[in-house]
């Protein structure tokens, strides 16, 4: 067993039994709680003739039972995240046995326009990015998409480094995995960066002090009432009212306040959490450190901001409970206190909520690569060169393929070459293509590609593989393509990019095919294009001949005894063999 899955096996039993056990808490906190209340409740009904003797007895039943529901959820959310820690390597496992198509494919993120998204199974069922994601924040899981689409060739050394970084704190990910994983977000972040950065505050500055007074006359008058110091018991009553008047003066606007808190506290919550792990861990890479000072708040830490705001959320949301609204308002003024607590949050770090999410995004999204790293310790990390050759690679293979039954292949193109690959059907052509163009968008990220070793100068990505009609905008095939290729020529007028074609011209006679292709081929050779077309048109091959910068290659199949095979083996040249007439008739076709 690989180590890494042994890791998994072993932390996914570990887990699931320190969740066990905390199960078995919690069914005893349970029980000692059902106790307390009963004899609480015992003991008022036996000394309720004393009622200052009952009313301690019922305050202290009171505050045992508050503290052992405390505890109690203390340890079911303890148990809740082993449980997630299970999950996460439980997933891992399932993952690693090539079970993993029934997770998110990323369909949304699919994009014609784009580079290359559509061509090389970034997305989709089977697609990498399926097979990679392990966000669980639905914008880290946008951050992992869009890092995916950025072909960005800046900065790759400092992504290499933050990934090789998150690959080796595996108890970290798995924890910071488990906590997101527990976000419950009813309101995308930024419909809550939306809603801070409109709020407009409406209390006053003095209401800051008022709760705080209005409590403490409360408390003085509950107490002399107790000792009979006040004759008249229905004083706390009328004190009651005043407390409803007053609140009830902004009582409009603090429901209107109310409906939007009540749907973000958990998250704040959860995210302080998020961000106390990004605070409390020593990172040495460049871009770990950057990220982690971005939700830096002065001299104070972002997750004991937000643990503030979470706490005045919850208070509020408290008014939810009809016993504690009126008690709490007409004697603590709790919902002038909440609101004026989370008005003054937001005014003091609404601005900021944007950078902490983006981190705590970022986080998630790079958590995931570095996971794949880890997952891969037979893969390399491509040495950033600056020479002639965009890519010299041995053991170059597709790393979505199984390892027992991949073929790798040692790849050299030098800038300005351009490979014209020929082969037969299935015998390897496409599969090529996409492991070409999968390892400039992992190099361009910062990940390991699947090969022995990796030279690569970074260039950006720009295919041509799936030219799609469209009745809705009345597009036929051919015109599709002819956009696509004349995308291609306006886009390496402005800078350099690695082109991947895979049998152009598709949707016009063989003729016209063989001379609009040459015609395409000479005139990116002429731009100093880098890349490669694969093309049953054998006459184009003959480009070589012609210019310099051209080299054929193919992947072959040989009939032996009367069985079709392929040794899926790049080889310098021309194809002879071709297996349509053949597979026609082995199939019955004709």
């Amino acid at each position: 067993m690989n180590h890494y899955l042994k890791y998994y096996h072993d932390h996914a039993a570990k887990y699931q039994a320190e969740a066990q056990k905390l199960f078995k808490k919690m069914t005893a906190l349970s029980l000692l709680r059902l106790l307390v209340f009963i004899l609480t409740v015992l003991g008022v009904y036996i000394t309720y003739e004393y009622w200052q003797v009952a009313l301690v007895i019922g305050v202290l039943g009171i505050a045992v039972f508050l503290f052992m529901l405390s505890k109690y959820t203390n340890i079911k959310a303890l148990r809740a995240f082993k449980k997630a820690l299970v999950s996460v390597n439980e997933t891992e496992i399932k993952i690693a046995s090539g079970n993993f198509y029934d997770r998110d494919k990323g369909l949304n993120f699919q994009d014609t326009n784009h580079f290359y998204s559509l061509d090389i199974d970034l997305f989709g069922r089977g697609s990498f990015f399926q097979f990679l994601n392990r966000t669980t924040i639905h914008e880290g899981t946008q951050q992992l998409a869009e890092t995916l689409k950025a072909n960005d060739i800046t900065n790759i050394v400092q992504r290499q480094e933050a990934i090789k970084e998150l690959k080796d704190k595996i108890a970290w990910r798995q924890y910071y995995t488990a906590t997101s994983s527990l976000v419950s977000v009813e309101t995308p972040a930024k419909l809550i960066i939306s809603w801070l950065q409109k709020h407009q505050s409406f209390l006053p500055k003095p209401i800051k002090w008022l709760p705080a007074v209005f409590s403490v006359i409360s408390l003085l008058i509950f107490t002399l009432t107790i000792f009979n110091f006040i004759a008249h018991k229905a004083l706390i009553g009328y004190w009651l009212l005043v407390g409803l008047a007053v609140t009830g003066r902004y009582v409009k606007k603090i429901n209107a306040l109310a409906s939007n808190t009540d749907k973000v506290g958990e998250t704040f919550r959860q995210y302080a959490l998020l961000m106390d792990l990004i605070e409390n861990e020593r990172f040495s890479s460049k871009l770990l450190q950057e990220k982690q000072l971005q939700i830096q708040s002065g001299d104070r830490k972002a997750s004991v901001v937000f643990k503030e705001f979470s706490k005045a959320l919850e208070g509020l949301d408290n008014r939810n409970n009809l016993i504690s609204a009126i008690f709490g308002n007409g004697l603590f003024l709790t919902d002038l206190k909440n609101t004026y607590r989370i008005e003054k949050w937001i005014e003091e770090h609404g601005e900021k909520v944007k950078d902490w999410f983006e981190v705590v995004s970022f986080f998630d999204a790079y958590n995931t690569l570095g996971n794949y790293a880890y997952n891969h310790p037979d893969f390399v990390f491509p040495e950033i060169k600056t020479n002639h050759e965009v890519i010299h690679a041995k053991g170059l293979g597709h790393p979505l393929l199984d390892k027992k039954k991949r073929v790798n292949s040692d790849v050299t193109i030098k800038k300005d070459q351009f490979f014209i690959v020929t082969g037969a059907n299935m015998a390897g052509k496409s599969t090529f293509l996409r492991t070409i163009s999968l390892h400039v968008v992992m190099a361009n990220i910062g990940l390991p590609v699947c090969a022995e070793k990796s030279e690569y100068t970074p260039v950006k990505l720009i295919t041509s593989m799936r030219t799609t009609d469209s009745l809705t905008d009345d597009s036929s095939y051919f015109f599709s393509e002819l956009t696509r290729l004349k995308y291609i020529v306006d886009a390496i007028q402005k800078e350099p990019y690695f082109i991947v074609l895979d049998e152009i011209l598709k949707g016009t006679n063989s003729t016209d095919k063989a001379i609009g292709s040459r015609k395409f081929v000479e005139k990116l050779v002429a731009s100093h294009a880098t890349g490669i077309i694969a093309t049953h048109d054998l006459s184009l091959c003959e480009i070589e001949n012609e210019l310099e910068q051209v080299k054929n290659y193919y992947f072959d199949a040989e009939i032996i005894q009367d069985e079709l095979h392929f040794d899926y083996t790049l080889k310098e040249g021309v194809c002879k063999n071709m297996n349509a007439s053949f597979l026609l008739k082995k199939m019955d076709i004709i």
